[in-house]
């Protein structure tokens, strides 16, 4: 007997369709409108929304207009580009340039995260808050090397962003940018956490290499603005991106929000960034030297000379010695180390594992500023 047949003779002609479609609910239970069988239930309102995430952050974060007389020409990189930079010709110096950006509201006293990129050169610069206010800001502060700057803001009943746990930050994290993007205001795009401790190429010395990377969308304008959380609190401040057009859609990287924090304290308490040190200097350990050093891989980087009464010599470390990781992270170069330095204040207390002779060993080291260059008479 044929399954049509049967069915006839089961419920009739008209209970063909209700049979079938029973049977389609039981087969497919994601066609009930509701999660499937194996699925969470508790709390379940249909397709995800942001939303909560967005209300949450969007009124920390700000759009930034600046005005700047263009007085150099300066130097991109075709491939990593700073979102605001612009190929000045000597026909163009003098002229007035408008620039956008974005930043976030960090404390209820007016201050103000953005990029260093993004205030550079600038003669004035407005905030544009999300609830149509706007105010001169002042300069308190800013580092290249970090390309982080700190802004002031004299305005009442501002809301400072929550700050999430970058420590936690996975890979695979849903995240969001929100920032000004074409100066189209604010703006959201919704990405994941592609990678972390990201290090990038660059044309000189930067203590900035350990981003977040990120597949949410971000454009010109987006410098300075917040990337969050899915409960919207801030995890890295959007700084660059990588792709083949300026304008269409790349990767993407932000500096971590526990960096940041510690440039922006730095600047205010300081005036300017005050990195940890510890008085080596060291190089990437190749096949060759691990063979000869008798390590068990090529990871770390081989302590070539130490400076007398420094943080690393009164903890012990002599040249020769491998660093293979400082508080937990595993240094396979000079810019992996001068990263775990970056969240260091002198006075901290790090954690050095390290291998000599074959041997694994740890040590605590108090970490120290930069001395300043001696003068000779």
């Amino acid at each position: 007997m044929s399954l049509k047949r049967f069915l006839q003779d089961w419920a009739g002609p008209i209970g063909i369709g209700l049979v079938v479609a029973a049977a389609m609910l039981l087969l497919f239970p994601q066609l009930r409108g509701g999660p499937a069988d194996g699925m969470a239930t508790e709390g379940w309102r249909g397709p995800v929304s942001y939303a909560d995430a967005v209300n949450h952050a969007a009124p920390s974060v700000v759009n930034i207009y600046t005005r700047n007389v263009l007085r150099r020409q300066p130097q991109l990189n075709d491939s990593l580009s700073n979102f605001f930079g612009h190929r000045t010709t000597p026909q163009q110096q003098g002229r007035v340039q408008f620039n956008l950006g974005s930043g976030v509201i960090v404390s209820k006293k007016g201050y103000i995260l953005t990029n260093h990129h993004v205030i550079d050169q600038a003669d004035a610069i407005v905030v544009l808050l999300s609830d149509g206010r706007e105010a001169q800001a002042q300069v308190v502060g800013s580092d290249a090397d970090f390309d982080l700057a700190v802004l002031k803001v004299d305005l009442p009943n501002l809301t400072p962003i929550e700050v999430g746990e970058t420590d936690k930050v996975q890979v695979g994290d849903v995240v969001l940018a929100i920032g000004n993007p074409f100066g189209l205001s604010q703006t959201v795009t919704q990405g994941i956490i592609s990678a972390t401790g990201r290090y990038l190429p660059n044309d000189g010395p930067s203590f900035m290499q350990n981003f977040l990377q990120t597949d949410a969308a971000i454009n010109p304008g987006n410098s300075g603005g917040a990337l969050v959380d899915t409960r919207g609190r801030l995890v890295g401040i959007n700084t660059e991106k990588v792709t083949e057009s300026t304008n269409r859609g790349g990767i993407s990287f932000a500096i971590p929000a526990n960096i940041a924090f510690k440039v922006m304290n730095d600047i205010i308490e300081y005036g300017r960034v005050v990195p940890g040190w510890l008085g080596i200097e060291a190089r990437a350990v190749t096949p060759y030297l691990a063979r000869a050093f008798r390590l068990n891989s090529n990871h770390g980087v081989l302590i070539t000379a130490i400076y007398d009464q420094g943080p690393a010599f009164q903890a012990g470390l002599k040249p020769g010695d491998v660093i293979t990781h400082i508080d937990g992270l595993p240094i396979n170069d000079g810019k992996r180390g001068v990263a775990a330095m970056a969240t260091l204040r002198p006075g901290d207390t790090v954690s050095i594992t390290y291998s000599r002779k074959g041997e694994v060993r740890t040590v605590n080291a108090t970490v120290s500023e930069v001395p300043k260059p001696q003068k000779h008479t």
